[in-house]
Order: C-alpha cells, then structure tokens, then sequence
C-alpha cells in the first residue's frame, strides 16, 4: 500500500481523531484494564494490597498446581506431534502427487474447524473411550483395548483432531510456493523420496509449519472447554476456572494462573519466532508452481488412499459421533446407538430456546462491534497521519495472546463491585458484558479483514470525491464503506461464526441460563448422561450455524476477490 498523499493527510479533522480516542478508550476500558487488573492482583499481597512473589512461590509450591502446568505443557506438546502427523500426509501427497479428489480432501481436512473441540468432546468417549465402539470391537475381535481417551489421551486425542487443520492449511501453503527448481536441483543429484522430504521439501516449508504449530500449542494450551467436559481438571485452564467460580473472585491463584496462561501464550509466539530467525527460506524464484506433481503407481494409488481415508474417517469421527449421539436413545457399552429418535431436536426446540436466541443475539452484536471498529481502525491507521495510530492496530491483536478464561476473570474483577444502571445486577453479570467479552475475542479476525478490503481501495477515489466537494464522512459512506463491503462481510461472518461457539469467556461470566447462550447450553446439557442427546443436539445446531458462517464468508471473499480480478481498473 502506498503512502496517502500529504495533501490528502493534511487535511485529516477532528472526527477520526475522536473516532480513535473512542475506540482507545472503549479497547483500555474493556480489555488493557481487565488483564492488568489480573497481573495486579497475581502480585499483591491479599491483607495488605502490598506487591509480592508470595502468590508464585504458592502456586509453584502447590503439588496440583504443578502437575497442572506440566499437564497443560505436555497435552499441548504431544497435540502438535499428533496434528503433525496427521497433517503432513495430507499436505504432502495433495501438494506432490496427481490423483482424483485432491479437492476433496483438502476440504474435508479443514471441516474439523468447524465444530468446536469441547462440542464433540463427549461424543468421541462413546466412540474412542474405555467402553466405546472402537475398544468394544477390539476387544471382541483381537482381545484388546486401546486407552483413546483416558485422562490427558482424550484431551489430546480431541484436541489434535480438531486443531490439526491450522497446521494443513499453513504447510500446503507453503508447500505451493516452494520454487520447483530446488526440487529438480535435488533430483538431478540423486535425491528422492525421504531423503529429498527431509533434506530439501519440509525444510523449506518450515516457515508454513511453524506458524501452524504454533497456533496448534497456544490454542491446546489456553483452551477450557474440552478439560472440563472430559473431567480433567488437573490443568491450567480447568484450575483457574475451578479456582474462581469456587473458591471466588478473592482468590489470588486464579490470578496467578491466568498471568503464567498469558505469559506461556507470549512465550510460545517468542519461540515461535526465534525458531525463525537468522534462517534463510527464500528461493530464486517466486511463483515457480510449486512442487513438482507426478503420477503415482496403481500400488502407490492403493496405498496413498488407505493412509488418507484412514486420517479421514479419523478427523471426521467427531461428527459422525455428535450425529449418532443427537439421534441416539440409549447409547451405553454398545457399538451404536439402540435406537434412534428427533426427540433430542424436539426438546431442544421446546426447552433450550433461550440459548439460540441469546446466542444469535450475542454473536450478532459482537460482530457488528467487531467490524464498526474494525473498519474504523483499518481507515484510522491506513488512511490518517494521527500520532500513536499504529497503538489501535497493536492493543487490538493483543486479543490474540489473551486466553477467554483470563478475559472472563479479568471482567469479573474489574466490573463485578459496579451496578448497572438502573438495577442492582452487578455488571459484570449483565448480558452485554458477555457481547463485549465475545466482540473482544474476535476483534482480530475482523479487524485483519478489514484491513485487507481498505488496502484494495484506492485513495485516489477518496481524493477525487472530496475535490468534488465531499465531505470525509459522505466520502466513508458512499465511496470507502461500499467498496470495503465484501471484506466488511467477510469479518462479520467470521466474527459471528466463531463467536456464536465461544465458552471459555462466557462461562466466567453467565449469571443465569436465562442469560446464557449455546456454548454454555451444551455445558450444561452434558453433565449428565441424560442430557448429553439433547446436548449432541444443540451441539449440532451449532455446527451447522458455523458451517453457515464459514461457507458464507468463503463465498464473500471469493466473489470479491472474482470482482477485482475483472474489473482491476476501478480501483
């Protein structure tokens, strides 16, 4: 993107600089303040409000608290190497090799995003656990068992299937941008197979892995949902929240967990980093194809099909599970389901409306939050010459590295002690805290597709409207804003999506079921064993209002990106 004209800056007035200290104001009050006053209270003495090291000396003194973060460490850990080798072959044969369906199975390699992990948590014990389909069938036919998902196994068994496409999508990226010259290089010389993956072809996607499995680790290590529904409780995040909502909001553990939470997600992104750094990726040429495709033999063909549908069926049994489960009357010590039934649907329906509703409702206004101020801060930072602008950009991808449990014990100690207007609620119980939690959760995703549809526009549109006599607001509503619409889109859809699922935040701060949306629904209902068919129901009508939101923004962003491959002149 170029630099806007001086002329063009020169002429910025007071409204964005309003516009950007109220959204610096709205970003310090609703998520700096929050997670300070969670660092605040990890180093302050309880009686006296004094600093101290007591609290950490406590939490590393504890024998649960340290099993703990070694458990977090290592389910996080092992979930990469899991994910890993789940998404290498993908990647590798869909990016090496010439065979039907390759489409396909990059698709389906990146549904599992769309159900959330802890969703389909319960459903995968009566698939993978001691007394599951797999195990039973096991046990009948080669006299074995397999532990799928005995304590910390389940966690990292569901966490793997669902995170594994974060690493897909990176390394076939980057797979697609090696130069093929490197590879021909290496093969005029007598490398192949192994050797040439492990000397020349995963080295130079190293980049695309890394980020993947970077995101894999933070997202294992900071996520809540799935320990609680599996009852594992002896980790970082099931303790903070175990250590709130029991013990209370005075309680300095719980503080003292979320800061190692956040630090160790800062931590993981610094390594991230370093493994990068001082090495060199580029190739000669850019655009070079990718690597080189061949032709596999009828037995490679065999082979290839089996590992992939083997991931496949893998990956996917999440859903094919949660399906059975919804339909299902009585599923216990028994390869399917007796029976089946809509009657799960038809209480849900009857019983669990309030969820939806608050869950359209909430995920709604998130997302409309997200993209007002996401749009706002793309025009503040691209298109003014406002001092410390690039503080907006900084403060709201910090979301990133916040975990929801820390955001949602952060909200509970700053706003708990204040009223709302009007009633006597605290206010950090009342229904609009929990859209602003999820508004600030997702404001990153939003705020990058915004940014990405601004820098599509030209500023010489804006320029040429203002010299007819525009003014800068008139410019933004009908020149800026209507060429931003797809991006716009893109970010609301993707805002709503993954907000309409969101539990760690929201399960901090939901005072009442009357209040309470989806995700926090499906908490409920899988308690007990009576609810989980209910549950499986209302879990699969959130995946399928994901589903709805990832098709949509796709389809958004291909026809924009359609629309300015055609008519690149109007930018």
């Amino acid at each position: 993107m170029s630099t806007p004209a001086p002329s063009f800056l020169s002429r910025v007035n007071l409204g964005p600089k309003a516009l950007a200290i109220f959204i610096a104001l709205f970003l310090i009050l609703f998520l700096a303040i929050p997670v300070a006053k969670v660092f605040i209270v990890a180093f302050q003495d309880a009686s006296t409000g004094a600093f101290t090291l007591v609290n950490f000396l406590d939490f590393f003194n504890t024998s649960l608290f340290r099993e703990s973060f070694w458990n977090s460490f290592y389910v996080a850990a092992v979930s990469v190497v899991l994910a890993s080798i789940i998404a290498l072959p993908l990647a590798y044969f869909t990016s090496r090799f010439n065979f039907a369906g390759t489409a396909i199975i990059q698709t389906l390699g990146i549904v599992p995003l769309i159900m959330p992990p802890f969703v389909g948590a319960v459903a995968m014990q009566l698939l993978f656990g001691s007394n599951g389909s797999v195990n039973l069938l096991l046990d009948e036919h080669l006299g074995f068992t397999i532990p799928f998902m005995e304590g910390l196994n389940g966690v990292i068994f569901v966490q793997s299937i669902h995170y594994f496409p974060f690493i897909l999508i990176n390394l076939s990226a980057a797979l697609a941008n090696i130069d093929r010259s490197m590879e021909e290089s290496a093969l005029s010389l007598g490398s192949s197979g192994m050797r040439l993956f492990r000397r020349i072809v995963f080295p130079l996607s190293m980049p695309g892995y890394v980020a993947g499995a970077s995101i894999v680790f933070i997202k294992v290590f900071d996520d809540l949902g799935t320990p609680l529904l599996l009852n594992v409780n002896n980790m970082l995040a099931p303790q903070a929240y175990l250590r709130i909502s029991s013990v209370g909001i005075s309680d300095p553990m719980g503080y003292v967990i979320s800061v190692i939470l956040v630090l160790f997600s800062l931590f993981a992104m610094w390594i991230a980093f370093l493994a990068m750094r001082g090495k060199d990726y580029a190739t000669t040429q850019k655009g070079g194809g990718g690597l080189m495709k061949r032709d596999l033999s009828p037995m490679e063909q065999v082979g290839a099909y089996a590992l992939i549908l083997f991931i496949l069926f893998i990956v996917l049994s999440p859903h094919l599970a949660l399906s059975l489960l919804s339909f299902g009357t009585i599923w216990s010590f028994s390869v399917l389901p007796d029976a089946y039934t809509v009657a799960h649907y038809q209480e849900v329906f009857s019983s669990a409306g309030d969820f939806i509703k608050n869950t359209l409702l909430y995920a709604g206004m998130a997302a409309s939050i997200d993209v007002i101020i996401g749009t706002s801060i793309a025009y503040i930072v691209w298109r003014t010459n406002i001092k410390g602008r690039k503080l907006l950009d900084y403060l709201a991808m910090s979301a990133l590295a916040v975990p929801g449990v820390v955001l949602g014990i952060g909200y509970l100690r700053t706003f708990y002690q204040y009223d709302t207007p009007f009633t006597d609620i605290p206010l950090a119980n009342f229904w609009l805290i929990i859209v602003i939690a999820l508004a600030i959760r997702r404001l990153p995703y939003a705020l990058r597709s915004c940014v990405a549809a601004l820098q599509q526009v030209s500023i010489s549109l804006e320029e040429a409207s203002e010299s007819l006599g525009a003014r800068k607001i008139n410019t933004m509503k009908r020149v800026v804003i209507p060429l931003m619409m797809g991006g716009i889109l893109a970010g609301f859809v993707t805002s709503f999506a993954t907000a309409a699922v969101e539990l760690s935040a929201t399960i901090m701060l939901v005072s009442s079921e009357a209040d309470a949306p989806i995700a926090y629904g499906i908490y409920v209902f899988m308690q007990s064993a009576a609810g989980r068919g209910p549950g499986a129901a209302l879990g699969i009508l959130a995946v399928i209002i994901v589903a709805l939101g990832t098709y949509a923004s796709n389809r958004i962003i291909q026809n924009s990106n359609r629309k300015n491959a055609m008519s690149p002149d109007q930018h």
